[in-house]
């Protein structure tokens, strides 16, 4: 694997929980996980992948690192002879949509409208740096999207193979999809809900740090018809925890705003702040992405107040 899909890895990922079945071509290992008899989550290599089998196709929520999309198709070539025929990007991050470029010219592929201008940009992420080479410009547009919505999109007829897709505004980034299974009474939340951690938020690629739990409350609200949520490089988990997770992070933004109306500076408050002994399982982040993310938002409400 190059050095930058490690460090890709290692950044955005972290420690992926085991499962039992592993599909491999060369260095690259796509885990299954079945969680229904047609639907499966794949990890590995990037960001949470998930397979629900339709009986006209497969549609295939994210597509992982450059690299990553033919392991992708031969994992999911053994759990069904159905051909992947719809992509859903949840976002813009290169751990998310490069392996888009592997897939056939006829796959469908489907994004928020903002996350298909971003992945024509090809930013670098707040906190991580510059992106690796952008895919899309190497393969001539090959895997960018080929289908947009602005609010919400319903494909799949009304029966078990509906797919609904949400967009409950700014966050992770400035165009994250929520994906719901509504028949398994299952959500795929991509990095809107990545892990019990503080999130990326990705002020260069449209993300927010203010706006962040209270979009994450509108997913919680939408998770009502949800019984457990596929998040984006973590285990499956439930309603539960992500209205815990809008918790820790309007905690979060409370803090930072508290520490910015008391006169600290990002330095200050980024070497002290603490996760509150509530939240369970919750690390505290990196040095360099707390301090961040805690400028995103100082510098948000500078903007917001115009001081």
């Amino acid at each position: 694997m190059k050095r930058w899909m490690v460090l890709g890895v290692l950044a955005l990922v972290g420690a992926l929980s085991l499962t039992a079945t592993t599909y491999t071509q060369d260095e690259n290992v796509v885990e299954v996980e079945q969680l229904e008899d047609n639907l499966y989550v794949l990890r590995g290599g990037g960001g949470n992948s998930a397979a629900f089998i339709t009986e006209n196709g497969v549609v295939l929520i994210d597509t992982k690192l450059a690299g990553w999309g033919q392991p992708l198709m031969d994992a999911i070539a053994e759990l069904t002879s159905n051909p992947v025929t719809t992509i859903i990007n949840t976002h813009s991050h290169f751990d998310h949509v490069s392996g888009s470029v592997e897939f056939p010219a006829t796959v469908d592929i489907v994004a928020h409208e903002n996350a298909a201008t971003l992945m024509g940009e090809w930013n670098g992420v707040t906190g991580l740096g510059d992106p690796p080479a952008n895919v899309f410009e190497t393969s001539g547009g090959q895997g960018m999207p080929t289908e947009t919505y602005s609010s919400t999109m319903y494909f799949g007829g009304d029966g078990a193979d509906r797919v609904e897709l949400y967009y409950f505004g700014r966050g992770h980034t400035g165009g994250d999809t929520w994906v719901v299974f509504p028949a398994l009474r299952v959500m795929h939340a991509g990095d809107m809900f990545p892990a019990k951690m503080l999130p990326i938020m990705d002020a260069n690629n449209g993300g927010s740090g203010i706006d962040y739990a209270e979009t994450l409350w509108k997913g919680y609200a939408a998770a009502s018809q949800v019984d457990r949520i596929i998040t984006g490089h973590s285990s499956v988990m439930t309603p539960d925890d992500l209205r815990e997770y809008a918790a820790f992070v309007g905690d979060f933004e409370t803090s930072v705003r508290a520490a910015r109306r008391d006169g600290r500076s990002v330095d200050d408050f980024a070497s002290t702040w603490q996760v509150s002994p509530r939240y369970t399982g919750y690390a505290r982040p990196p040095a360099g992405r707390l301090r961040a993310y805690t400028q995103v938002i100082f510098d948000e409400i500078a903007a917001e107040s115009g001081s």
